[in-house]
């Protein structure tokens, strides 16, 4: 029988040929090593430091840590340029074929705001950056997208924002339960009986696995079933917008706001099925406003979220507050939230014993998930910011329950609400949310865990409410300026002189202008110490910018 031909042919070979190779392979590396012991290789010297002996060594250290400092702000200045780059290449083919007309009228209205505060950015308070960009987003949009969290929908609202679109005029605010998946279906059905006799609601579950332009989403087959990563509501948002914007009768800009962290970028991808705006478990990512254009007639745009307000509880702070963690402490932040919640179900949920105290609970929970400090103490630190990371996060299914009675807000009146709800059609957008909720597969009501809502949470919208820095902030500011004052002092009048003559002296000798005078002539040592310095600081920086560039 003829055997068949093989499609590869077979690496065996023979003993001889193999210990042949080897040898020859042995010898190359002989060979290797005994011309780089004749050339002398040399191994890099570690740079054993200035001597304590040295009298020039407190310049020398100055002027080390000058230029660190500059590489340190050429890095950052080039991770800027980089990501401006970025933003104007996603921006050029977010949607190539939309009128330029659409968007040359959102770009004149918002330029002229931006010239202004371009020259003021660098000394403003950023809080106050946020209330103008939020501003700018309320003032040039026809409709007004109010994102909350399914969990907390109360919490969620801002009475002093709803109040100033109602004054801004012909303005059409839209309330969208976003996390929807994350409460049971029956707790979900009854926030938005609550909602929808105020305002136009929309049920939504935003994407979160988005990756790169023009990809289709996926859908986990293991996830878990309450927390699928399928957009759902869309087609319902989608209808309700064009049936407006038909009614309208001319294109609509679309404004998206809401507190930090209730996935106000992730709704802006889910819609345009690509990810446009950075999204992320850390609150406050979104800095500025962005305009996206869905489609010829329709244009969104993001913004930063609201300022929370000082004067609200401290469970409010510490859920909408993006510094809370820094402002307030940790275990204080995570107290606050447990203060609040059944304790018999956050037991079930985290697999602790019973607990008398919130303490008793974080030592509990560092103890079950394995946060120890030096020496085996419980990280009690660690777990409050991770219950707290938890409970602002995308992950942990908790909810509220709506009042039992039904009162509009003080800033709404029939009127003021009739007109809300003008132009959209409202039989649809019921029809839309109930398929919404059948598709959803949230968790069951005994795997949840029940918090009380603190209401609704105020926020800052004016500049000039914005309260100053803590003492404690202005301190710490104080004593590192302190810390650099001696060093900026001593180096004011030299760094005159060294930046007018840059262009025409050498590193070595902008070295050398540092150093006294007395050394200058005499110490030979310490001029070539200077220099052998200076050009290992020159290779770094060297390599440094070719890496970045």
């Amino acid at each position: 029988m003829k055997r068949p031909k093989l499609k590869k042919a077979s690496k065996r070979m023979t003993c001889h040929k193999r210990y042949k190779i080897q040898r020859k392979i042995r010898e190359h590396h002989r060979k290797l090593r005994k011309e780089a012991k004749k050339r002398g290789h040399k191994k890099r010297r570690k740079d054993p430091g200035v001597p304590n002996s040295a009298p020039f060594k407190e310049a020398l250290l100055r002027e080390a840590e000058i230029r660190k400092q500059r590489l340190e702000e050429l890095k950052q200045q080039q991770k800027l340029d980089r990501q401006k780059e970025q933003e104007k290449k996603r921006k050029l083919g977010t949607n190539p074929g939309v009128e330029p007309s659409n968007l040359e009228l959102v770009k004149e209205e918002l330029g002229q705001c931006k010239a202004k505060n371009k020259a003021k950015s660098g000394k403003q308070n950023p809080k106050k950056l946020y209330c103008q960009e939020l501003k700018k987003v309320i003032e040039t949009s026809n409709v007004v997208l109010e994102v909350l969290d399914a969990r907390d929908p109360l919490g969620c609202r801002c009475p002093q924002v709803e109040e100033a679109i109602v004054q801004g005029g012909q303005k059409k605010l839209v309330l969208v339960l976003n996390k929807s998946d994350l409460v049971p279906k029956e707790n979900l059905e009854n926030w938005l009986n609550y909602l929808k006799k105020e305002l136009p609601t929309v049920v939504f579950r935003a994407s979160t696995n988005l990756k790169a332009k023009e990809k289709i989403i996926k859908v986990r087959k293991k996830a878990a079933p309450f927390k699928s990563e399928a957009c759902v509501g869309k087609e319902g948002l989608w209808k309700l917008l064009e049936g407006f914007q038909e009614t309208w009768g001319k294109a609509i800009r679309v404004g998206v706001i809401g507190f930090p962290n209730v996935g106000k970028s992730s709704i802006i991808n889910s819609l345009k099925q690509d990810q446009i705006c950075n999204v992320g478990v850390s609150m406050g990512l979104t800095r500025s406003m962005q305009v996206v254009p869905l489609d010829k007639q329709i244009t969104i745009i993001d913004s930063p979220g609201f300022i929370v307000s000082p004067l609200n509880s401290a469970t409010a702070l510490a859920l909408r507050s993006p510094a809370s963690i820094e402002v307030i402490k940790p275990v204080e932040a995570a107290s606050a939230i447990l203060s609040q919640a059944d304790a018999r179900q956050v037991v079930l949920k985290f697999t602790v014993p019973d607990f008398k105290n919130s303490l008793e609970f974080f030592t509990s929970l560092a103890q079950r998930r394995g946060l120890h400090q030096k020496g085996g103490s419980p990280n009690v630190e660690g777990a409050a910011k991770l219950l707290w990371s938890e409970w602002t996060g995308a992950s942990l299914a908790y909810y509220c329950h709506p009042p039992t009675s039904w009162t509009p807000s003080s800033h709404f009146n029939e009127g003021i609400m009739t007109d809300m709800k003008w132009g959209f059609n409202l039989e649809e957008l019921e029809k839309n949310n109930a398929h919404t909720i059948q598709a959803i597969k949230g968790p069951r009501l005994a795997s949840s865990i029940l918090f009380w809502s603190s209401g609704l949470t105020n926020g800052i919208i004016e500049e000039k409410d914005i309260p100053e820095e803590l003492p404690k902030q202005k301190k710490r500011k104080q004593e590192e300026g302190e810390d650099c004052r001696d060093i900026d002092s001593n180096q004011e009048n030299a760094d005159e002189e060294t930046d007018e003559k840059s262009s025409d002296m050498s590193p070595a000798e902008e070295a050398w202008e540092v150093l006294p005078e007395e050394f200058q002539a005499d110490e030979q040592s310490a001029q070539s110490y200077v220099l052998d310095k200076i050009t290992e600081e020159e290779d770094d920086a060297y390599d440094f910018s070719t890496d970045y560039v």
